[in-house]
């Protein structure tokens, strides 16, 4: 009996340590010093340069009289921080604006101060469910141990004769259920704890995105003002950012009749990755360069080296003469290292860079053969647009909200409508189809610049295309999609070589069919192509047009000379098949017989 009671006791006791539960009592920590007292400011404006930002911020100043320090505290990651200065205001007078790092416990931006709040929050569950699942393996091994104990027990019963039956099933059915149970909790733990570890990965990848490139310090403006009179007043603050930046965009929607108006919306898509948001603020859109320097750069002289022609053949890409279209390209990118860094006050460099920027335009100057050529290459090269003439800035009417995101956000900067001149332009050497295009004329107050546009008529999208610089005023061309019911075929009918004198003789003749099952009379341009030969070893010829080419004097003027061929035609409904209209031309090509031609290329 005395047995009985000691092992019933002996289990009450294992059972008691099975359901033992440990606790961990976590001290708080200090509470930290109180956070430096910051003026109170708000942003106000924003201009948006093409490769970084101004930003203005509204400081309130105490009504106080004297000298007086204004601290402006979170200033962004992407500050440039030689651009800082400081505008007064009427009894305020700026004596000093500079910027100053000052190391903190913590990012002090509101979106990661929740991460990481997020983040604390995951670590300390992962804490307690790592301990839960240690707990119950403890406990698992436990109940190992009552199952040896269990079964000592039995088998000194059996051997004394003494075996008490009912006490050991109950222990042994005790102790799968448990063992059962405590499984069933590890795995359920073990779960959730993949769980969260998925999401503390997570987190920790956003961390890492929005703090990259940045350090646990705060950045802060001090400025430093003499105010005389009473109340309360207000500086401005500006900096610049990086990591800003905006290009055009444009949609074009015109109307399913003819008669009504293409409304254009330019769109303005912004890059604002610099660290701070940008909320119910004045935008200001600009391609101008901006910079810090209120003097011009020193001119340097330009020397000139000269080289037997061997010599400079073997000069690498850039060098005087031998590459103007990268002349070009590496004198922007001078240009814009210059400006970097007059904005960081390395005058020096950047009056450097800029007096070599010139040096390659210059080359290119003074060593093309021809004016044209000249204006020629800057096309090719991508110079042709803003930069090239006066900068264009667009004052925003509308306050926007710019959160600095990783995406590109898209703002409108205004709409307008505009009265087309439609007609269709085929060019059947390159491609069978003909193409709906518009006549309009920039009558707003705003410059369009360079960018792509994307093209609807009513509802239904159309296409993209490229839209060059349109000054005010100017007319241009917009495409609005292929038009089905009109159709071209080109087609050669005839080729023959013959010989005269000297001289091999080639003719070709070929014929465009131009089909409209449209119920209305339309114009249409037709473009063709003959060859075209800068050497005088060629000579390219038109024998016979049918019907004759345009005479619009631009034209003549511009194309016709490249041997590029148009026709203005006036399409009547129903023209098809037996009626298809017919445009037919004949070219020769003469060259010495002991000549061949190598290839074609487009240019």
């Amino acid at each position: 009996m005395k047995k009985k009671h000691w092992l019933t006791a002996t289990a009450g006791v294992l059972v008691a340590g099975l359901l033992a539960t440990t606790y961990f009592v976590r001290a708080d920590p200090k509470p930290e010093a109180p956070a430096l007292k910051s003026a109170n400011n708000r942003i106000v404006h924003v201009t948006v340069y093409l490769n970084n930002a101004l930003v203005t911020r509204e400081v309130d100043v105490p009504d106080s009289n004297g000298l007086m320090e204004l601290v402006v505290t979170s200033l962004p990651p992407q500050t440039v921080n030689t651009s800082l200065y400081s505008e007064g205001s009427d009894g305020v007078r700026i004596l000093s604006t500079r910027f100053r790092n000052r190391p903190v416990k913590a990012d002090t931006r509101e979106e990661v101060q929740k991460l990481e709040a997020q983040q604390r929050e995951l670590m300390h569950a992962a804490q307690k469910m790592q301990g839960d699942i240690d707990t119950l393996k403890l406990n698992i091994a436990m109940l190992g141990k009552l199952e040896n104990f269990t079964g000592t027990q039995a088998t000194q019963g059996v051997d004394k004769g003494k075996l008490d039956g009912d006490q050991i099933i109950a222990l042994s059915d005790y102790v799968m259920k448990q063992r059962a149970e405590k499984n069933k909790e590890v795995i359920s733990i073990q779960q959730q704890l993949e769980l969260n570890k998925e999401q503390a990965d997570f987190v920790k990848r956003q961390l890492q995105e929005l703090t990259a490139g940045t350090s646990k310090m705060e950045r802060e403006a001090v400025i430093v003002v003499d105010k005389k009179n009473g109340g309360p007043s207000k500086v401005r603050l500006n900096y610049l950012v990086d990591s800003a930046s905006w290009r055009p965009q444009y949609k074009f929607r015109a109307g399913k009749e003819e008669k009504e108006v293409v409304q254009l919306e330019y769109l303005a898509g912004i890059v604002q990755q610099t660290g701070e948001d940008w909320g119910n603020c004045n935008l200001t859109l600009s391609t101008a360069q901006p910079l810090m320097n209120s003097s011009p750069p020193d001119l340097r002289a330009l020397d000139v080296a000269v080289m037997p022609r061997d010599q400079v053949a073997k000069q690498p890409q850039g060098s005087p003469g031998m590459n103007q279209k990268d002349n070009f390209d590496k004198a922007a990118g001078l240009r814009q290292q210059s400006a970097e860094n007059y904005n960081k006050k390395q005058t020096q460099e950047g009056g450097k860079l800029v007096n070599d920027a010139a040096a390659l335009e210059q080359t290119n100057e003074i060593l093309w053969t021809s004016r044209d050529e000249l204006l020629a290459a800057r096309l090719k090269a991508g110079k042709s647009g803003p930069r090239e003439g006066q900068s264009v800035t667009y004052h925003l009417a509308t306050r926007y909200n710019v959160p600095s995101r990783n995406e590109e956000q898209v703002i409108e900067v205004t709409r307008i409508d505009m009265a087309p001149e439609y007609f269709y332009k085929a060019i059947p050497v390159l491609t069978p189809h003909v193409y709906r295009i518009a006549n309009l004329t920039n009558k707003s107050k705003y410059v369009l610049l360079p960018g792509e546009t994307t093209t609807y008529i009513g509802t239904d999208f159309v296409g993209r295309m490229d839209l060059p610089l349109v000054a005010i005023g100017e007319q241009f061309t917009a495409g609005f999609g292929v038009d089905p019911q009109l159709q071209v075929t080109r087609q050669m009918m005839d080729k023959t070589k013959t010989m005269q004198g000297g001289n091999q003789v080639l003719k070709y003749d070929y014929r465009i069919l131009v089909s409209s099952y449209k119920e209305a009379p339309v114009k249409l341009q037709l473009w063709e192509r003959l060859p075209h030969a800068e050497a005088e070893a060629i000579n390219v010829s038109i024998l016979k047009t049918n019907p004759e080419i345009c005479s619009d004097a631009l034209y003549l003027r511009e194309e016709k000379p490249q041997n590029l061929l148009r026709w203005d035609l006036d399409v009547k409904p129903g023209t098809s098949g037996e009626k298809a209209l017919a445009v037919s031309y004949e070219f020769k090509l003469e060259l010495d017989k002991q000549m061949g031609i190598g290839s074609f290329q487009s240019k």
